[in-house]
């Protein structure tokens, strides 16, 4: 009976609503106006850079390397006479400060290694630094451009031969026939900003 008597009441006060609705002040609607402006966006960025790139740090890059390299050997010496984890040639060391250290005391000194490839990195961030202005986060002759894959092709083949290609398409390989396009796409997306 109290559930009969409740609806009767909701019943009634609809109907008084609805009678004295009409009586009630109607708010003013104001139209909409839509002004159409052109927009122009930029274009979307490559499928791949949003996939692989900018997934590993500096650790991750110096262990790949290595491995690419030496399987992570710090006492190897190829047949060309590139020697330890990085594969670094006399010249090299010579270049970037390391004249002192004997080629003994470079091949049983693991920090001493680590040290060199940081200071080539450094070396080769400095010297291709308009490059990676211009061209990272683009395609070049085919080949999605990062900053990690320019220092490890410049490691491979040198920046000179790194700059050569991205203007011309020059694809340089090293003494045993690696390209430098290969390691431009193997180490690709690594952040590297513990460089600075």
């Amino acid at each position: 009976m109290i559930k009969l008597t409740r609806l009767i009441v909701i019943v009634v006060i609809c109907f008084i609503s609805a009678a004295f609705a009409k009586y009630l002040p109607k708010q003013k609607q104001t139209p909409i106006t839509v002004i159409s402006k052109k927009v122009s966006l930029p274009p979307p960025p490559p499928l791949i850079s949003k996939v692989l790139y900018i997934t590993k740090e500096l650790p991750d890059f110096l262990n790949q390397m290595g491995k690419r390299e030496s399987s992570n050997r710090y006492d190897i010496v190829n047949k060309f006479g590139y020697m330890g984890k990085y594969q670094f040639g006399r010249k090299t060391l010579n270049k970037i400060g390391f004249k002192h250290i004997s080629n003994t005391q470079f091949l049983t000194n693991p920090s001493i290694q680590e040290d060199a490839m940081l200071k080539l990195l450094k070396s080769n961030k400095h010297t291709l630094r308009r490059q990676i202005q211009k061209y990272v986060n683009t395609h070049r002759h085919g080949v999605y451009i990062t900053e990690s894959g320019l220092l490890a092709a410049a490691h491979l083949a040198g920046a000179g031969n790194v700059k050569k290609f991205l203007r011309t398409g020059k694809d340089k390989q090293d003494g045993l026939g690696t390209p430098l396009t290969e390691y431009l796409t193997k180490f690709g997306g690594y952040n590297l900003a513990l460089l600075n």
